[in-house]
């Protein structure tokens, strides 16, 4: 289907592809990853012809239609289906032409061809694909200028989906979604029979959509099969092999050198010696294995305040006099929560952030908060307000004016600011790196409470990793709001449910509420299917009692989740530990010193294998015994 050979493009004097190629099969979905500013975009561009390659080819069949997720929000008076509708150009031409046309050849012509793109179950598809991405049947009906910038972007994702194009082309599709229409996203795009290219930092949209992974690498296309676990595996692996073998290839250079070193000028030893020199330029050398540059997320430790740190009593909230967005608020935060917001887009989640912020008053009710509580808040509003010719150190220099230049750049440090990096203009930063100056700047007063609205947005996958380690090993409080699942099902231990003009605990973990959205009865997953002839216990019987199992549950699983997440930061720091020593070993300098600095390294790299393996097998056994009590919980009532 996509056939990419010899690819060469510069941008600025710098090689974004230096001879790259790949080959996409038709009908395969494929995931292009890397890391910011690696080309993803780019490639994106070339292949859709917007730019044009200095080398090399790009190939697609002649008649194969290409459709992409335009980044600019469509506007104007026309309705949300017909805007859709229109997306399909083939359709929308035939349909004009019906009406003029007026010979029967081409009448019967028309009518047999918009049989076959089943052109009458049109408006119906592209209902669906509306409603599946948040809009409802009357909403459907109103023009695109009366939606905001973001849902407009759902309405661009959705002709695309709509216009089924041979090779679709999709750049983060699921950066304006909530949860809810990201999982039907997810299920829709699992079952596109097209090809699929498909960008995207989220991790489990990928696991469950694509079947093969292209990775843009040091300007190379480096193809992976399977999802994006299985290609982490992969690369771990290969990297490990290729920096055995560069150690192994060193060694083997260091003993020859030594024979040439001793010999060259012995007449009896001579001729061995320049064999062994034609031996070293046959050998040549590998190239070292390429480290990932670490990304840094390290947020300060507040000092401890009383429970709790935040209570709300009766709260109304909203932005007209008199027309709340949200009423009875019933709430408590304490220093130790993880709180996930659930719930659809506009229905309040951030009217309640801005509520905890204090840059939103009560309507009505009564909000408490502890004395000396700090507050770090964080949207993406903030970081595009940055003035783009000012150093990250100028601008946390603005907000700390009697802070010492040292504990500055020591807190940017933080977030991987550290050095020259502090002093680059924030124009020349990319969105992942500004998302860590916002983050640098909301902590610098070791806030007790982080409120996160949105906040992976522009993060590469090894930076949303390297949150999700931060926030877990963080003293403070945390309310969240984001669609991607895995940083909401590794950091939050509470979910509220913003829905219904309120905001209330949610019963339930992250797949009850997957189900909730569905359609699925909770009560039929946590007490087993019930028999055909088993009496049906009243509903609000059956509420009640999931809610006391789910919270008893959730109570019993708290310390097993946190064990599972102790052993996995425990791991990845080994993993880190492990691939530095790894790094060292195949250093060509490392071997230039004396042979105990070699024997200490060969030494700590044994260590901390060992130390690893000891740290995967307590993480496979906290997983056991989480896996073994949710299991518990799931199981039917005896």
């Amino acid at each position: 289907m996509l056939s990419i050979s010899n690819l060469t493009f510069r941008y600025g004097g710098r090689a974004i592809f230096d001879r790259a190629g790949v080959a996409v099969a038709a009908g395969h979905r494929c995931g292009l990853i890397g890391r910011n500013g690696s080309g993803k975009s780019t490639l994106l561009k070339l292949i859709l012809g917007e730019l044009h390659p200095d080398e090399g080819a790009i190939d697609l069949p002649t008649r194969a239609r290409v459709g992409h997720l335009s980044q600019q929000a469509p506007e104007g008076v026309t309705a949300l289906i017909d805007f859709v509708l229109a997306a399909d150009i083939e359709r929308a031409a035939l349909l004009g032409e019906a009406e003029t046309a007026t010979d029967p050849g081409r009448i019967a012509e028309i009518h047999d061809r918009l049989a076959t793109i089943r052109a009458h179950s049109a408006p119906a598809r592209a209902a669906a694909i509306l409603a599946g991405l948040g809009f409802d049947h009357e909403a459907q009906q109103r023009p695109l200028d009366d939606y905001s910038g973001g849902w407009r972007m759902r309405v661009a994702l959705a002709a695309t989906l709509f216009a089924n194009p041979d090779l679709m082309l999709l750049d983060e599709p699921s950066n304006h979604l909530d949860l809810e229409a990201r999982l039907w996203l997810e299920a829709f795009l699992a079952q596109y029979p097209g090809t699929l290219i498909l960008v995207s930092h989220d991790r489990d949209l990928l696991n469950a959509v694509v079947e093969e992974i292209v990775h843009i690498d040091g300007g190379k296309l480096v193809m992976y099969r399977g999802d994006y676990d299985n290609y982490e595996r992969t690369r771990a692996e290969r990297q490990a092999l290729r920096a055995a073998e560069a150690a192994k290839q060193l060694a083997q250079r260091r003993h020859i050198q030594s024979f040439i070193d001793r010999f060259r000028y012995k007449a009896s030893k001579a001729r061995q010696a320049q064999s062994r020199i034609k031996m070293l330029e046959r050998m040549g050398s590998l190239a070292p294995v390429a480290r990932d540059e670490e990304i840094a997320f390290d947020f300060p430790s507040p000092e401890k305040l009383a429970p709790p740190i935040l209570t709300l009593e009766r709260v109304e909230a909203g932005y007209v006099p008199g027309k709340p967005v949200l009423r009875r608020l019933d709430l408590r935060i304490d220093m130790d929560d993880r709180i996930a917001l659930l719930g659809q887009n506009g229905n309040g989640k951030s009217t309640l952030l801005k509520l905890l912020t204090r840059r939103l008053e009560p309507m009505g009710g009564s909000m408490r908060r502890a004395q000396k509580l700090r507050v770090g808040y964080f949207d993406q509003e903030q970081a595009q307000a940055f003035s783009a010719d000012r150093t990250a150190y100028h601008h946390l220099a603005e907000l700390m004016p009697d802070r010492p230049e040292v504990k500055l750049r020591a807190h940017l440090g933080r977030f991987g600011f550290a050095q020259d990096r502090a002093d680059r203009r924030v124009g020349e930063l990319s969105g992942g790196e500004r998302a860590r100056l916002l983050f640098a700047l909301i902590t610098r007063d070791a806030p007790h409470l982080l409120l996160l609205d949105e906040p992976t947005n522009h993060l590469d996958i090894e930076a949303r990793d390297a949150l999700v380690t931060a926030l877990n090993a963080y003293d403070g409080a945390v309310v969240l709001v984001s669609h991607d699942p895995r940083l909401v099902a590794a950091t939050a231990d509470r979910l509220w449910l913003v829905a219904d003009g309120t905001c209330r605990p949610f019963d339930g973990d992250l797949d009850d509420y997957r189900r909730h959205v569905t359609g699925e009865r909770r009560a039929a997953e946590r007490n087993g299917a019930q028999r055909p002839d088993a009496p049906a216990k009243p509903r609000a019987a059956n509420r009640r009692d999931d809610r006391r199992a789910a919270a008893e549950a959730r109570e019993r699983m708290k310390p097993l989740r946190r064990a599972v997440q102790a052993a996995e930061v425990k791991m990845q720091s080994l993993h880190r530990e492990k691939e530095e020593l790894e790094r060292r070993l195949a250093d060509p300098a490392s071997y230039s010193g004396a042979p105990a600095g070699l024997a200490q390294i060969n030494r700590s790299l044994a260590a901390t294998r060992a130390a690893l393996d000891a740290a995967e097998a307590e993480w496979l056994a906290a997983h056991e015994a989480l896996d073994s009590a949710e299991e518990s919980a799931r199981s039917p009532i005896p």
